[in-house]
């Protein structure tokens, strides 16, 4: 392998050479500026106040194959879980995953394509679920994410104001939510 030689070496013609930075010294009274990300109105109190009944609940495919395998009816789990109504809501992207697991997940697919589901149209580009998820639930903080995926969950958290909605001790249990709302934990 050839070696380069620096841009600021003597050998170099004056032009070509770099130039030599110099450091600015900071002026100590002048008013320093930072970039502050802005939250949303919603999470002016501890907790998202754009949450309320009915629940808008998206739904993650292996949230749905955990259920069959738990013998949980969704709609009626999530009502038990919130004491109030329920939209469960698939996105394209999770309709698609759930497509592609093929004939062994078929009472999967026809639960996910019952009426009561509401269907998120998806604008972007591939399939990946979990992508589509975290994007739609970080534009808006209206919904709960029912999901038992570990990476999920841990991406979900990072952004404020979003309960999970995961499976334990075979009935529904929710996290980040106030305790105002739905039935106790266990």
């Amino acid at each position: 392998m050839k070696r380069m030689i620096s841009l600021r070496d003597q050998r170099l013609k004056e032009k070509d050479r770099a130039k030599p930075k110099v450091k600015k010294k900071d002026d100590p009274s002048a008013i320093k500026e930072r970039e502050v990300p802005q939250y949303p109105s919603c999470l002016f109190f501890q907790y998202n106040t754009q949450l309320g009944p009915p629940y808008h609940i998206l739904v993650d495919t292996n949230f749905i194959n955990f259920s069959i395998k738990a013998k949980l009816d969704l709609v009626q789990s999530m009502m038990d879980c919130l004491y109030a109504k329920c939209i469960p809501c698939i996105t394209d992207c999770v309709m698609a995953e759930i497509e592609k697991l093929g004939q062994k997940y078929r009472v999967a697919l026809r639960i996910a394509k019952d009426p009561r589901f509401e269907r998120l149209p998806c604008m972007h580009k591939g399939t990946y679920a979990d992508d589509c998820l975290v994007q739609r639930v970080t534009q808006h903080k209206c919904y709960i994410v029912a999901t038992v995926d570990r990476d999920l969950k841990r991406r979900i958290r990072k952004i404020p104001g979003v309960p999970i909605m995961y499976i334990s001790n075979h009935r529904y249990n929710i996290e980040r939510m106030p305790d105002d709302y739905g039935a106790p934990r266990l």
